[in-house]
């Protein structure tokens, strides 16, 4: 399957920004040796040499932009409200468990229930939109808001993952 997640870097330059982007996206798809894959490969939206992903599977996106443009706050509201909406949607599952499974029901994931529960605690992968320069995954609005107030020249850079 494939999704747009977006890396939140610190740059002073669209080219620094997507530098910057593709570092975190080789983190999380296990392109460096001291990372943990989460998603298989990725495609971001400078390159034109693809049929399958990025531009061919999205459209036109922004190869970077500051947080602060309008490309910016579009594709930053783009990415949380699909993490929040998929951990509303995962949220919701887990609620519905409790409330109809049996403990051994839930033991046996019957339902997928156990994999709702996980996907709401998950870090990284397909649950998660956006990511820090760092590689890690922001979980909740206040994470977010602390790294829009404390970054001078913060950018977004969207790339297309298949997982």
């Amino acid at each position: 399957m494939h999704m747009v997640i977006y890396a939140l870097v610190e740059a002073s330059t669209e080219n620094e920004a997507l530098a910057t982007g593709k570092t975190v996206f080789n983190r999380l798809t296990g392109a460096e040796p001291s990372s943990c894959a989460v998603f298989d490969y990725f495609v971001t939206f400078d390159e034109e040499d693809t049929s399958v992903a990025g531009k061919a599977r999205w459209g036109e996106l922004p190869t970077a932009a500051p947080v602060d443009s309008d490309d910016g706050e579009n594709l930053l509201e783009r990415g949380w409200e699909a993490t929040k909406e998929e951990f509303e949607r995962n949220l919701d599952r887990v609620k519905e468990a409790i409330d109809e499974l049996s403990d051994e029901e839930i033991m046996r994931d019957e339902d997928l229930a156990r994999h709702a529960f996980h996907q709401v605690g998950a870090y990284d992968g397909p649950t998660i939109f956006l990511y820090t320069e760092h590689g890690t995954g922001i979980r909740h609005r206040g994470q977010l808001d602390r790294l829009l107030e404390e970054s001078e020249e913060l950018w977004i850079v969207p790339a297309d993952v298949h997982f």
